[in-house]
């Protein structure tokens, strides 16, 4: 050995209270911060999926508007007076819902036509507990603009 140096030997109390809780505290913490990071990102993937829901529906109520003819929406009839333009309406608006890669319901009358979407997205953070998909739905509805719509025209 050299001169001037002193070694110490720490011993360790195996009976002390306190041995281990900085590991317990971080395994607790960090479980914590994984739930609040699941919450925000995932959280923000549910709105996207609320958003895109919002989106495709009103682009799908228009669509289904689009499809209805000026007789159809002039003379004021029922549901009966619809016949194939129901038809047309319903597969225009299912159309553009199937190319978003949602669902939906489609409802058409004579004057409008309303599209509920279902859109859902894979969650990244949550489906380690369990939680595999968010969704989102919305509903909008159209009513077919026909001839002029500014004014003086």
């Amino acid at each position: 050995m050299t001169a001037g140096k002193v070694t110490r030997i720490r011993q360790v109390r195996i009976d002390d209270p306190d041995r281990g809780s900085a590991a317990l505290w971080l395994a607790l913490t960090m479980v914590a911060l994984l739930a609040f990071a699941g919450l925000v990102l995932d959280g923000g993937v549910a709105l996207a999926a609320r958003g895109q829901a919002a989106d495709v529906a009103q682009e799908a109520a228009r669509a289904g508007a689009d499809a209805l003819t000026p007789s159809t929406v002039f003379s004021g009839g029922g549901v009966g007076d619809l016949g194939a333009q129901e038809a047309a309406a319903t597969v225009a608006a299912h159309n553009v819902l199937a190319a978003a890669g949602v669902t939906g319901d489609v409802v058409v009358t004579a004057k409008s036509v309303t599209v509920t979407a279902h859109a859902s997205k894979h969650t990244e953070i949550l489906s380690a507990i369990g939680i595999n998909e968010v969704s989102g739905t919305a509903s909008s509805t159209a009513v077919p603009l026909l001839g002029t719509t500014t004014a003086g025209g």
